[in-house]
């Protein structure tokens, strides 16, 4: 039977204790005075973690931790460093500190649950229910590591745009609001070539730019809410409960549409991945289905019932593997057959609720990587799981 450790306890926040060991990468100042994150390459020490995979069947995966602390649910999950953040329903943000997972600090603010998280160096953007977007400064020279500097759209870019008419739209039945303004909950967010992309129920996609924080473009883009958003060589996806995916290219103009991938009949969308190299995207749907297009002519290569439950989340796992998280609480891993079709690898169990979102750590360990996976049942759990480089060439 698979051990789990259990690692919830009362924890000092920014105290001495909490302060990140020397053997992290420190802090370093760039020309313009801002201070950078630890390197992306998550360069610290995982002798503790390999100790835990040693001998561990290469056919099977790891239980290594159970985290608990939130409030709420588990909505969505990402990487900062050698932290790996995890946020609520209940709007609080826990930072977990790696490679020994202990809670280092919390923070948060704004008004509903937090439905995105996205990082970039040493800043953190947030997506809320209350159709905002908060940007968060990360320094270790502070008291305060997670710094509240901007929430999007700024204050500059509102006070810019709102004495002209035509910067209005019409939201809803007898209200209008700025073009630059979600009017529903962010759901999702993505980050291509120095652009945020925000995804919202309100079937807009609006663009911004990192340097500055400024709106340069919205679009509607579905007929019903948008879910899941993804960008790879180029392109970005856009999964959304009206049963579609939608291809967007940018030209000259901005955004426009380049394709159109039709799932199945009454069946919304709830999470889409694309793989690294831009050729294949797949979408995972409300019937647990798992559809896949190739980009080539967007010509369709697989469609799998990969689930008992909707499948609410996909991500990568490497160069052939993609993992789905679901309402029947469990996490299927996939290999990717050379024609874009997908294998399953094996089924991993462990939550005792829907599992909303799936993290892998870009480093290998002991021959597998880190999977982490957030639920409904206010856990995140921690697992390893081994690499597997076979693939059919049906």
């Amino acid at each position: 039977m698979l051990q789990s450790v259990i690692l919830q306890g009362p924890t000092p926040l920014l105290s001495t204790s909490s302060t990140p060991r020397s053997n992290t990468s420190s802090s370093t100042t760039t020309t313009s005075g801002a201070e950078e994150s630890p390197s992306p390459s998550l360069g610290y020490d995982f002798q503790d973690l390999k100790s835990k995979v040693t001998g561990a069947s290469s056919q099977s995966y790891k239980s290594l931790a159970v985290l608990s602390g939130h409030v709420g649910s588990v909505s969505c999950l990402a990487l900062c460093g050698e932290f790996i953040l995890s946020a609520s329903q209940a709007n609080d943000i826990i930072v977990w500190q790696q490679p020994d997972l202990r809670l280092f600090t919390k923070f948060g603010q704004g008004d509903g649950a937090v439905k995105a998280l996205l990082t970039s160096g040493n800043r953190v953007f947030t997506a809320h229910q209350d159709s905002r977007i908060r940007a968060w400064q990360v320094s270790r020279n502070s008291e305060n590591v997670f710094r509240l500097i901007d929430t999007l759209p700024t204050t500059k870019d509102y006070l810019a745009r709102c004495m002209k008419q035509s910067n209005y739209v019409q939201t809803r039945r007898n209200h209008k609001a700025l073009w630059i303004e979600h009017s529903d909950t962010i759901s999702c967010l993505a980050l291509s070539a120095g652009l945020i992309y925000s995804a919202s129920w309100d079937k807009t996609i609006k663009v911004w730019r990192l340097s500055d924080f400024k709106c340069l473009e919205s679009i509607h883009a579905h007929e019903d809410a948008i879910n899941g958003i993804a960008v790879g060589n180029g392109m970005v996806y856009t999964a959304s409960a009206d049963g579609r995916i939608k291809a967007w290219g940018r030209g000259v103009e901005g955004l426009s549409c380049k394709g159109v991938l039709e799932g199945h009949k009454d069946v919304s969308f709830n999470a889409v991945v694309v793989t690294e190299d831009g050729g294949f995207v797949y979408g995972g749907g409300s019937d647990g289905s798992l559809m896949g297009w190739r980009r080539d002519g967007w010509r369709a290569v697989c469609d799998v019932r990969a689930h008992e439950s909707a499948v609410l989340c996909v991500c990568l796992m490497g160069e052939i593997m993609i993992c789905s998280g679901s309402a029947d609480k469990n996490v299927c891993v996939w290999k990717r057959e050379v024609n874009g079709g997908l294998f399953r690898h094996m089924v991993i169990k462990g939550h005792h609720g829907p599992v909303k979102c799936l993290q892998v750590s870009p480093v290998r360990v002991g021959g597998g990587f880190m999977l982490y996976s957030g639920s409904l049942d206010r856990s995140l759990r921690v697992w390893w799981v081994p690499v597997s480089y076979d693939r059919h060439n049906n």
